[in-house]
C-alpha cells in the first residue's frame, strides 16, 4: 500500500493544485481553457505518438487486455440501458450518468501506469488508450443518439468531432509508424517526446482547474449509480477477468488502473455540446475525481496483494 501511495500521492497533488488555483483565479480562467486545448489538441497527442510509436507492442498482451478492458465498457454500458426506466432519469440526466460510468481519465491513467510501472507501465497504458478511447467515444455518441438529445445538427457536429478526436487520430499515427517500422526518425523522436513529457504534469493540473466543488452538495440517484459503477463495480470486474485470463502484473494493475479511473473532464463539454445534463456530469467529474484519491490506492493494493 506504501509503494502504490508513493506512486499516486505526487499526482493527485498536482490535482489539488490545480483545485487551488482554480479556487484563486490564477493566472485567469482564459489562461486555463487556452492551456487544455494545448494539452488534448497536441502535448496529449505528442505523448501518445512518441510512446505507440517506438514501443514493443509484441511484450503487451493486447488480445487479452482489449478483452478485459473491452468487456467492462460494454457489460456496464448496456446494464446501464437496462435499468434506464428504473433509475428515473431523463434523457438529458441518463446521458451524463451514462458518460460518468464508462468515460475515463486519460491523463490520470498514463501518469499512474507510468509511476507505477516506468516506461513498461506507460506502453501499456498508451496501448490501453488506443483499445479504449475509439469505443467509448463512439459508445457516448450513441448514447446521445438514442436518448434523442441532440439538435437538428448534434449529428453531423458529433460525428465530425468524432473523426476529428486528436486521440484516435494520436493512437492510429503511433500504430502506423510502429508497424511499418518508421518509427520517429532522427531528431523527431526527441522533439516529440519533449512535448509528450510536459502532458502529463500540466494535463493533472488542468484536471484540478476543471473541478467545480460546489458539484458536490448535488446527491440523487444517477449520482449514486454512476459513481458506484465507476469506482466499485467496474474495478472489481476488470480485476476479476484479469485474474481469470491470467494477465502479467503491469497489465493486470494497468487493466485496473483504467477501470478505477475518475470519468473524464472532457464528459463535461461534450454534455454541453449535445444536450446532456452539464451540472450532472459536473458533480460526476468531481466527487470521482476525489473519490478516486481514497479508492484507487485501494483497488491497487488489493491486486498486489
Amino acid at each position: 500500500m506504501h509503494g502504490v501511495a508513493d506512486a499516486l500521492g505526487p499526482l493527485f497533488l498536482l490535482i489539488l493544485l490545480g483545485v487551488v488555483l482554480g479556487k484563486l483565479r490564477q493566472p485567469t480562467a482564459d489562461f486555463w481553457a487556452q492551456l487544455e486545448k494545448l494539452i488534448y489538441f497536441l502535448l496529449f497527442p505528442a505523448m501518445l505518438i512518441a510512446t505507440l510509436a517506438t514501443a514493443n507492442v509484441s511484450e503487451v498482451p493486447v488480445v487479452r487486455l482489449a478483452l478485459v478492458l473491452l468487456s467492462g465498457i460494454l457489460v456496464f454500458g448496456g446494464l446501464l440501458w437496462v435499468m434506464q426506466r428504473r433509475l428515473g432519469l431523463d434523457a438529458a440526466a441518463f446521458t451524463s450518468v451514462f458518460q460518468g460510468a464508462i468515460r475515463f481519465n486519460t491523463y490520470v491513467g498514463v501518469a499512474g501506469a507510468a509511476a507505477l510501472h516506468g516506461t513498461a507501465g506507460a506502453t501499456v497504458a498508451a496501448v490501453a488508450v488506443a483499445l479504449m478511447v475509439p469505443i467509448v467515444n463512439v459508445l457516448c455518441v450513441l448514447c446521445f443518439i438514442a436518448a434523442g438529445t441532440l439538435g437538428p445538427s448534434g449529428l453531423g457536429k458529433s460525428l465530425a468531432a468524432l473523426v476529428r478526436n486528436p486521440l484516435i487520430l494520436a493512437c492510429l499515427a503511433g500504430i502506423v509508424l510502429n508497424l511499418s517500422g518508421i518509427g520517429l526518425p532522427g531528431w523527431s523522436q526527441s522533439t516529440v517526446e519533449l512535448l509528450g513529457r510536459a502532458a502529463l504534469p500540466l494535463g493533472l493540473v488542468a484536471v484540478g482547474v476543471a473541478l467545480r466543488p460546489q458539484a458536490l452538495l448535488r446527491f440523487d440517484r444517477g449520482v449514486w449509480a454512476s459513481n458506484l459503477i465507476k469506482l466499485v463495480l467496474m474495478p472489481a470486474f476488470v480485476l476479476g477477468c484479469a485474474l481469470l485470463v491470467g494477465l502479467d502484473a503491469v497489465s493486470r494493475d494497468v487493466a485496473l488502473l483504467f477501470a478505477a479511473l475518475p470519468t473524464a473532464t472532457s464528459a463535461y463539454i461534450l454534455a454541453r455540446q449535445l444536450g446532456g445534463d452539464a451540472e450532472l456530469i459536473a458533480a460526476l467529474i468531481t466527487s470521482q475525481t476525489l473519490l478516486a484519491m481514497f479508492t484507487l490506492p485501494l483497488w491497487l493494493h488489493l491486486a498486489g496483494s
